[in-house]
């Protein structure tokens, strides 16, 4: 588990194939931690990488780790496929303080960014999600983008979808990859896992 508050910005250094010439093969990251304290990690650990959970399959160097991710979270996730900057948060340990909400790096989809600008000191993101994540997202819930613990501003539920909005103060632009995202890009949503319960308890109703 995660609470979707962003402990550093690290780099994707390379991205490696695990099985040269297999079309389904997965990628070996080499990741540069940034500022995350990476004194308490070890093997078989647990690090969100832009909001997908990963396990840590080597330690090379106090400032690099390295992680496997296979063809399948290749597909359905946005930002482990090539080098570049990543939102990175270790797992949450009992007793820690949780900052944002509950998250357990499973990316359910993408969305696409609508609109993002500034609006006096913070920034307007509007995303579209997919039809099939639209019913979980509400009036002042939670939300997780790339990782990041966010609040739901507003929601309109259209035709291809559903559009939120979300207000980013300066500091998570600052510490947080989204200084990166732009009209057009897509980005790893998962929704709240209260709505996840609250929409199974109906269904089974």
């Amino acid at each position: 588990m995660f609470t979707g508050i962003v402990a550093a910005v690290g780099q994707i250094k390379k991205v490696e194939t695990i099985h040269p010439g297999q079309a389904d093969s997965g990628v070996r990251l080499l990741i540069e931690v940034g500022g995350l304290d990476m004194s308490d990690v070890k093997l078989g650990d647990s690090i969100a990488i832009e909001g997908a959970c990963m396990t840590v399959t080597s330690l090379p160097e106090s400032q690099h780790f390295t992680a496997d991710v296979s063809r399948e979270s290749l597909n359905k996730t946005m930002g482990l496929q090539k080098p570049g900057p990543v939102n990175l948060e270790k797992s949450l340990k009992i007793g820690d303080q949780i900052g944002g909400h509950l998250v357990s790096g499973h990316v359910d989809g993408l969305g696409q960014v609508v609109k993002f600008e500034s609006v006096g000191e913070s920034w307007l993101l509007v995303i579209h999600a997919p039809k099939s994540l639209g019913m979980y997202l509400a009036y002042k819930g939670s939300i997780t983008v790339n990782g990041i613990s966010l609040t739901v501003n507003d929601v309109t539920d259209i035709e291809t979808g559903t559009e939120f909005s979300i207000n980013v103060i300066p500091h998570t632009m600052q510490v947080t990859t989204l200084q990166h995202v732009k009209p057009g890009h897509q980005v790893n949503l998962e929704i709240d896992t209260i709505a996840r319960y609250v929409q199974r308890i109906l269904q089974h109703k």
